[in-house]
């Protein structure tokens, strides 16, 4: 029994008919063009519907929009947009106050050159390109599209690290980035554009893909900014000082490529992809050559001295021999003392790594080791045959080097040619001293075929430093020295540093006219091009740090 104070449950009125129990009928139901109509203003509102003056601000900083910076670097008409009524579900702190469609990130895919390419741009009028959750969400979802059919990542960077707002949310969005980051490494090339502020743990997704591109005057990467370096160590520095393009380019080789303005950036990315395969399954692409394989490379045999205390740059030498003397060089700035560079011979995408004597001789040291190292490495996971062309006077020594681990380094650089089961061709220029020579990709290495020049020079060290180890008690106790001394060069030089000693040896496969090195490596290569290899079964190997 209710108690008499508990308000009866009220029933509907049984005498009703049906028609009063239905809700009211609207006066005009839409038909369905008329939401076709709604469903475009609302398209238009959510493309464009942001607060001008945000537009202008960024607009006059130099800086495209994001849909219009897709739309330079996409072939037009090819974007097909995901999730672009997507909003944050967060509350507190004002969130709840505004749920921009899109939240932040434009993600989808379309074409460059008529491939499928997956990409993303942080939209910096949003909370300044922050990421969220729903944000994270977005490029989760891209990411996993890549690596199911096997397309290409582009990120077009622009946004201040972590929603602060959101908390561990925003955190656990880019952990799972970093995951999918790592997931898709070796398997889609993945190529970071960063195109305004990029902090915090922001800057860690561009550092876990293949390549990045940064724009002069406007990009920077750092994990705490000026204001909290200053506050910690009391060091004043700029955004530009402590992680702009040019630091980036120069002294860290964070950045793959420095461009001038954002159309040039994005010119970049589309000739970078047109040297690389959409996935570690396929091969680059082939273009069909306006180049003879036959030409043969006369000027080589006036360009590159005979005196291997002469310097010549090496990039002459690449231009001579690659088709059409197009190549793209990455990290140019950065590391200069070794050249690592994308090219086409006879059509066929090639990596190429060369010391440059024009730069501290072409020696090895702590950083030409790592970069030719990630380049090699790079090449080897999407199938791009490695030319190595050598002459290197050997490590650089001293304690700065020695200190600052050039053992564990250089070995970076021994690993990765170790490790590469890609078509892999060595040619010696002129010399090749000490361990430089063995980690240069020789055949005691895994290097399936090696040619020199007839200017080569392959020893432990230089004829005078291994005559004067030697002989130097011979030398000391000589009526005169110095033409002694002379004589044991010229003996040490005949003797072990001919260049047919190698080739005697079988360390060498031949000795060619430099004039032919193009034509001999096309052919090498073609020769090589259905290599196979067979590794031992094992998780993953031990790189050195």
């Amino acid at each position: 029994m209710t108690p008499p104070d508990t308000p009866q449950a009220v029933l509907p009125d049984l005498d009703r008919t049906d028609t009063q129990l239905r809700p009211p009928t609207p006066t005009h139901a839409p038909t369905m063009a008329e939401l076709a109509d709604e469903l475009s203003t609302r398209r238009a509102q959510a493309h464009f519907g942001h607060d001008p003056d945000a537009d202008a601000r960024h607009l006059s900083k130099g800086k495209l929009l994001a849909r219009q910076r897709i739309e330079e670097l996409l072939d037009p008409g090819t974007f097909t947009e995901l999730g672009l009524f997507a909003e944050h579900r967060a509350v507190g702190f004002g969130m709840e106050d505004s749920h921009p469609e899109g939240d932040g990130v434009i993600t989808g895919w379309g074409e460059i050159d008529g491939r499928t390419v997956f990409v993303f741009a942080h939209d910096a009028r949003v909370r300044g390109g922050a990421l969220g959750a729903t944000f994270a969400a977005k490029i989760h979802q891209l990411l996993d599209f890549a690596d199911s059919v096997g397309a290409p990542v582009i990120g077009l960077n622009d946004g201040g690290g972590a929603r602060i707002q959101e908390g561990i949310d925003a955190l656990a969005g880019f952990g799972k980035l970093f995951a999918r980051n790592v997931r898709a490494s070796g398997v889609v090339p993945q190529i970071s554009v960063v195109l305004g502020s990029c902090a915090g743990g922001a800057v860690y997704s561009p550092a876990l893909t293949d390549f990045t591109f940064m724009v002069e005057g406007m990009a920077n990467m750092f994990i705490t900014g000026p204001d909290v370096v200053q506050a910690v160590t009391g060091e004043k520095v700029t955004h530009e000082e402590l992680g702009g393009a040019r630091t980036h380019g120069t002294r860290t080789g964070v950045a793959s490529f420095v461009a001038p303005d954002e159309e040039s950036c994005f010119e970049g990315v589309r000739e970078l992809l047109s040297y690389l395969p959409s996935n570690n399954a396929e091969t680059a692409p082939y273009t069909r050559p306006q180049d003879d394989p036959d030409r043969r490379c006369e000027d080589l045999l006036r360009l590159v001295p005979v005196d291997d205390r002469t310097p010549y740059d090496i990039r002459t030498v690449i231009g001579h021999i690659v088709d059409d003397g197009d190549y793209l060089e990455v990290q140019e700035g950065w590391a200069s003392n070794i050249v690592c560079a994308m090219a086409r011979l006879d059509g066929h995408t090639v990596g190429i790594v060369g010391n440059q004597p024009a730069v501290m001789a072409g020696v090895l040291d702590i950083d030409s080791s790592e970069k030719a190292a990630r380049f090699v490495r790079t090449c080897d996971a999407f199938n791009i045959p490695l030319v190595t062309l050598v002459d290197v006077p050997g490590f650089m020594p001293g304690t700065d080097q020695e200190h600052n681990a050039i053992i564990r380094r250089g070995a970076k650089l021994l690993y990765a040619y170790c490790e590469a089961t890609v078509p892999r061709v060595q040619v010696i220029l002129r010399k090749a001293f000490g361990g430089a020579y063995i980690v240069m990709d020789s055949k005691s290495i895994g290097s399936d075929l090696s040619f020199a020049w007839p200017s080569n020079q392959t020893a432990v060290m230089g004829a005078d430093g291994a005559a004067n180890i030697i002989f130097r008690r011979q030398i000391k106790a000589a009526a005169e020295p110095e033409k002694v001394r002379k004589e044991l060069v010229a003996e040490y030089t005949e003797q072990l540093m001919n260049p047919f000693v190698a080739a005697q040896r079988g360390h060498v496969d031949d000795v060619i006219d430099p004039a032919d090195t193009r034509r001999v490596l096309i052919k090498s290569l073609d020769m090589l091009r259905t290599k196979r290899s067979r590794q031992p079964l094992r998780k993953h190997g031990n790189e050195p740090l």
